[in-house]
C-alpha cells in the first residue's frame, strides 16, 4: 500500500506568518496531499500561557491562500461549537477552499490529557464524561450530514441536539458532502466511526500493535453493522523528529504495513526553512524509494 501523505501544523506557540509560509510551501510540493490544524483554545504543549490560533478561522484563511492541498482540522472538538453552527462553519470552509475540505471531528473532552480540562473551564464550555461526549458526537454527525444534504428544513429532537427548522444553505461544494474523518481510540468512538466516518484517525508514534488492534476492532464494528471495513480509510498521525528522520520513516513503514493508507506527519515548530520539501525528500520519497 502506498499511503497518501499530509502534514499537521499545530497552531500553538507559533504565528500566522510562519504557518502560512509552511502551507504555501506544501501547496507547491506534490508529494504532500493534505494539511491539517488542531482544535484547541489553549496550549497543550510548551508555555501554557502561550498563543493559540482558533482552528476553523485559521483553516479558512489558509484555504484562501492555497489551491491544491486537501485540508482540515485534526480533529474538531464536538464540545466547542453547537453541531449546526459547526456544519455552517465547515460548509463555508469547503466553499472558500473550492471543495478541498476533509471534515475532522471527535468527541472532545479528553480526560487523559492533563491540560484538557482547563480550556473548557476558561471558555465557559461544558466538560462532560466520555460516555456523554461520544453519544453527543453520534448525534452531531447525523445532524451535520443532514444540514449538508437535506433539500428542505427539518426538525431534530435528540438527547443532545434539538433543532427546529434547521436548514443549510449554501451547501458545501463537495457532493454529497465533504469526507468525514472521526478521530479517537475508545471503543465507543470506534462504533461511531464505523457508522459515520469515511476516514478514521488515531495518534501513532508508539506501539504499532496497539493502533493495529484498534483498527481490527473497527473492522469488527463495521462488520457488525453490515459495512465493508475496506470502505473506511485508516489514518494515522505520526510526530516528526527533524534530527531523526529515519525513525519517522520506520514508523511510516510500520503504519503502511498495518493498513494505514492516510499518514499525517506532525511538524513541530519552529519550522525550518523549506520544511515541506524536506518532508517530501527525507520522509516520503526516501521511504518510498
Amino acid at each position: 500500500m502506498t499511503p497518501s501523505f499530509g502534514i499537521m501544523t499545530a497552531p500553538q506557540q507559533v504565528g500566522y506568518d510562519d504557518l502560512l509560509r509552511v502551507w504555501r510551501e506544501a501547496d507547491a510540493v506534490a508529494a504532500i496531499e493534505h494539511a491539517w490544524l488542531f482544535d484547541h483554545l489553549m496550549p497543550i504543549g510548551g508555555d501554557p500561557d502561550g498563543p493559540v490560533l482558533e482552528g476553523w478561522t485559521l483553516l479558512s484563511a489558509l484555504a484562501a491562500q492555497t489551491g491544491r492541498l486537501r485540508l482540515g482540522v485534526l480533529v474538531t472538538s464536538n464540545r466547542f461549537r453547537p453541531p449546526a453552527m459547526l456544519a455552517k462553519i465547515a460548509a463555508t470552509a469547503d466553499i472558500v477552499s473550492g471543495g478541498r475540505l476533509d471534515f475532522g471531528i471527535g468527541a472532545g473532552s479528553r480526560p487523559s490529557h492533563p491540560l484538557a480540562r482547563r480550556e473548557y473551564d476558561a471558555h465557559g464550555l461544558p466538560y462532560h464524561d466520555q460516555a456523554d461526549a461520544v453519544a453527543a458526537l453520534a448525534e452531531a454527525c447525523t445532524v451535520i450530514r443532514r444540514l449538508w444534504t437535506s433539500p428542505e428544513p427539518f426538525d431534530f429532537d435528540g438527547e443532545h441536539v434539538r433543532l427546529t427548522g434547521a436548514f443549510g444553505n449554501p451547501r458545501p461544494v463537495q457532493r454529497p458532502h465533504p469526507p468525514i474523518l472521526i478521530g479517537g481510540r475508545s471503543s465507543a468512538t470506534l462504533r461511531v466511526a464505523a457508522e459515520h466516518a469515511d476516514l478514521w484517525n488515531i495518534p501513532g508514534g508508539g506501539d504499532i500493535a496497539d493502533v493495529a488492534g484498534r483498527s481490527a476492532l473497527l473492522d469488527r464494528f463495521c462488520t457488525e453493522i453490515g459495512r465493508d471495513p475496506a470502505t473506511l480509510t485508516r489514518s494515522i498521525h505520526l510526530p516528526v523528529d527533524y534530527d531523526r528522520p529515519e525513525r519517522t520513516r520506520e514508523q511510516i513503514g510500520e503504519a503502511a504495513g498495518a493498513g494505514f493508507g492516510h499518514v499525517v506527519l506532525g511538524l513541530p515548530s519552529p519550522y525550518p526553512e523549506g520544511v515541506a520539501q524536506w518532508v517530501a525528500d527525507e520522509l516520503i520519497r526516501h521511504r518510498l524509494s
